[in-house]
């Protein structure tokens, strides 16, 4: 009578150059899993590329049980967790590492190294592209009211009339005055955005956060990724800190140093672990 054998494969968190594996050997993946990378060599340019991997059994990672996990909020955000953590040491121990999606699963090695030198060129191309940078985050937050110009609301208070005259007034001055407040801020946000990204080698805008999730009561208008040289990075703070004593009613906030999630567009549509397990 044969024991059952849980099949597995393997989780990607990376693609790296000049990965130096010692700092990882105790680090814990995605359900607490050792991380371990395969090398892949290109034998034309003889330019080694590491994949940075770690075990899951696909009982909960094939493609069905990920579709389903997806859903929980709380085991998704654990494995983001883990996942992100693997991602930022493996680029702190790398000269360049492409983060891949969450969720991307292979079924062993062979399918990895397949992954790989199908998208070597374009793994190259980017890591080109993130060697000696780093991404950093913008975040600006406004208060719409107290952007509006004081003329808005400013008729509001001198008509005539009863009370409820005067108070629909007030209604519709200050529904004028948000809206343009808004207005006002999205413009500043603009400006901003072409200076910080005037500092940087390429830029992204990211939708605002939903205050519930973010915390933040301040109305956010810009949500921004730059890639900075390294050695202009304290310029770009300094640039950061500059804009956010601009104005009162503004507050600008550096966040990072993150892993390049928002500039690396390759491999993205790497392959999931299919829908039916191999049998070992």
């Amino acid at each position: 009578m044969s024991e059952h054998t849980t099949p597995t494969g393997l989780w990607l968190y990376a693609v790296a150059r000049g990965f130096d594996p010692a700092p990882l050997e105790d680090l814990r993946g995605v359900a607490g899993a050792p991380v371990r990378d395969v090398r892949v060599r290109d034998e034309d340019t003889r330019e080694e590329l590491s994949a940075v991997v770690s075990p899951v059994s696909l009982d909960e990672f094939g493609e069905q049980a990920l579709r389903r996990n997806l859903e929980d909020l709380d085991w998704l955000s654990a494995t983001a967790r883990a996942h992100d953590a693997v991602v930022a040491a493996v680029s702190a121990a790398a000269t360049a590492a492409v983060p891949l999606r969450l969720a991307t699963v292979s079924f062993d090695e062979d399918r990895v190294r397949d992954l790989v030198t199908r998208n070597r060129a374009e793994f190259v191309t980017t890591l080109n592209a993130l060697t000696g940078r780093t991404e950093w985050g913008v975040k600006v937050y406004t208060d719409p009211g107290r952007l509006a110009p004081a003329s808005t609301t400013a008729s509001a208070e001198s008509s005539s009339g009863g009370a409820g005259a005067a108070y629909l007034r007030r209604r519709k001055a200050a529904l004028s005055a948000r809206e343009t407040g808004e207005q006002v801020a999205a413009e500043h946000a603009e400006r901003l955005h072409a200076r910080l990204a005037g500092a940087a080698v390429a830029d992204r805008r990211h939708p605002p956060q939903d205050p519930k999730l973010s915390g933040e009561r301040a109305h956010m208008v810009l949500n921004g990724a730059y890639l900075v040289d390294d050695d202009r990075a304290a310029a770009f703070a300094e640039l950061v800190r500059e804009l956010d004593a601009e104005h009162d009613a503004v507050r600008v906030e550096l966040t990072g140093p993150w892993p390049p999630y928002s500039f690396a567009a390759v491999g993205q549509a790497a392959e999931r672990a299919p829908q039916q397990a191999e049998q070992p």
